[in-house]
């Protein structure tokens, strides 16, 4: 009925493998039906399925692999390299096909097509066209009770999963299949809501006509808690089909736990803190509020975004007048290359404007109006309303937790503190936001984008930012040092000398980190986004062999 079998091993993950967000997105396909049209497509990389966690239906897609020219790296040169290696067939990559993950708690199979499949995360493909029926048998009662007597030790190889007895039963094979196709649609819909998917396309909390983040969490949050009981419905109905066909009514029971249901209700702290991470996709262009998914991610950036607003003057003919502009700086993106025009004079204007040189700093005060915060508050607005900016800062602020005493202060906070922490967690230890930081004063922390980074990218930090917040501190110490001198209050005199005091620690540790930082930047360091965050994390952090820990560790 189906053929079970083993994927490929690359002998050397490191080399072959990466999360997809790590590699271009020009360099990667997730839509080839066939091995010839993945060849035919030109593409680098290609969706890997490694298996995973827990998870029914449909999802853990994340990883892809080097397959460029039929794998011609990974097999080809395997002997040469001494590399173990194991491959199968082409005629069944990229097909459709049910997956599960070799070692799990217990069995979860998933629908997959477009990809390759790797020796842990093992396929079955039909020989018929009964997928979702074998699919749905598989996640039911009766498949999981069965495996406990195949493979006590939750480990399921191929042959384990081809030695399940299926029964074809005509008269409900219309209902199980649509049913299981609704799990999937569910399950994927959900998959898709998160930005570690590579079909995401906009963040949940701004795709309703709301313009209050409170009220945009109570829809999503309503569909959540809905999409959660028609899948476990949906469970529960193949798990009685399946117990009538195989007369096992009197030995099982159809409930589904709450906790076997594989899709995830809202969560008002972490869609919050994605929210806040999808705005800081917006601040460097990666996301665009003009477009769905990725605008951009690794080439030129200017290919995607136009800097020009437009010119004052004009000559006879119509054309612009070089160097005459309207008062608008031409360092900024105003308008968007990715609709369909091949002139910014008959652009739309960008909604949101990517920041102009991929450097956003987080600082503890409200030194400049263009850090994270201020931006934030400006996309903010710009999705939701400038007048409901404040209760949606406030709504913001109480989902988040962090300390502060206004709404403004705890989100700065959040940036300051935790928001690398939960990137590099939900980015599975392979970050595509890069954090400066000079230490536990605080002194500079500034993000900048992976995949906007060029050999200039630590000069300009160093110069335009670091420089920046050091006079900023020398000034502020010196307007601290006058309050001590000539107030004739006791608070304010304390509570300068208290700030003046951290203020010097802060300018002590910004020097300490210029002096290391300034050996980096002389070496004007670029990095091949093919290589993977692991290897350029440290690239961009070493020079004549010796590292210089200017990036938050990972």
């Amino acid at each position: 009925m189906a053929l079970a079998r083993n994927g490929m091993k690359t002998g050397d993950n490191n080399q072959f493998v990466r999360l997809w967000w790590e590699v271009a997105d020009s360099k990667f396909n997730s839509t080839a039906n066939s091995a010839n049209e993945a060849v035919q497509s030109g593409a680098k990389w290609f969706p890997y399925n490694k298996g995973g966690e827990y998870r029914k239906w449909y999802g853990n897609n994340d990883c892809v692999v080097n397959w460029e020219n039929e794998g011609a790296c990974v097999i080809g040169k395997a002997k040469i390299e001494k590399r173990n290696v194991q491959d199968y067939p082409n005629k069944l990559k990229f097909l459709p096909s049910a997956t599960w993950s070799l070692i799990t708690s217990k069995p979860a199979f998933r629908y997959k097509k477009c990809n390759i499949s790797d020796i842990a995360g093992m396929s079955f493909y039909p020989y018929d066209d009964n997928l979702h029926y074998y699919l749905g048998f598989c996640n039911t009662i009766i498949a999981s009770e069965i495996l406990k007597l195949i493979a006590p030790t939750i480990n399921f190889q191929a042959g384990d999963i081809s030695r399940l007895p299926i029964i074809i039963e005509k008269d409900k094979k219309e209902i199980i299949e649509n049913l299981v196709k609704m799990c999937i649609d569910i399950s994927s819909n959900e998959w898709d809501s998160f930005e570690v998917s590579w079909d995401f396309k906009k963040h949940p909390l701004i795709c309703y006509e709301a313009d209050k983040v409170s009220v945009a969490f109570e829809i999503w949050s309503k569909e959540c808690e809905n999409h959660f009981n028609q899948l476990k419905a949906n469970e529960e109905k193949l798990n009685s089909i399946f117990m009538d066909i195989y007369g096992l009514q009197d030995e099982l029971t159809p409930e589904v736990e709450d906790k076997d249901v594989t899709v995830r209700k809202a969560d008002l702290q972490r869609d919050i803190k994605s929210l806040l991470s999808y705005a800081v996709g917006c601040m460097f262009g990666r996301y665009s509020l003009d477009t769905e998914g990725i605008a951009y991610a690794g080439g030129n950036f200017d290919d995607v975004y136009w800097k020009y607003k437009g010119q004052a003057a004009l000559d006879k003919n119509g054309e612009a007048i070089e160097g005459s502009y309207a008062g608008i700086s031409l360092a900024d993106y105003h308008y968007p290359k990715f609709h369909d025009t091949d002139d910014w004079k008959t652009a739309t204007e960008l909604s949101f404007e990517p920041d102009a040189d991929n450097c956003i700093p987080i600082t503890d005060e409200e030194y400049f109006e263009d850090d994270i915060v201020g931006l934030f508050c400006a996309w903010l607005k710009k999705v939701y309303g400038e007048d409901t900016l404040e209760e949606n800062l406030d709504f913001i602020a109480n989902a988040l937790g962090n300390k502060g005493k206004t709404s403004r202060e705890v989100i700065r906070n959040y940036f300051l503190i935790d928001f690398i922490k939960d990137h590099i967690k939900t980015y599975q230890k392979r970050p595509i936001y890069w954090l400066f930081d000079s230490g536990k004063q605080n002194g500079f922390k500034a993000l900048v984008y992976m995949h906007r980074w060029n050999a200039d990218t630590i000069g300009n930090v160093r110069v335009e930012y670091l420089h920046r917040i050091q006079r900023v501190y020398e000034k502020e110490i010196t307007r601290m040092q006058e309050i001590i001198d000539y107030s004739h209050d006791n608070k304010e005199i304390s509570n300068a000398t208290k700030r003046k005091e951290k203020l010097q620690k802060q300018i002590k540790e910004t020097k300490d980190y210029d002096a290391k930082i300034a050996h980096l930047a002389l070496s004007c360091i670029d990095i091949d986004l093919d290589d993977g965050v692991k290897v350029n994390y440290e690239k961009v952090q070493t020079v004549d062999g010796k590292k210089m820990q200017i990036l938050v560790k990972i």
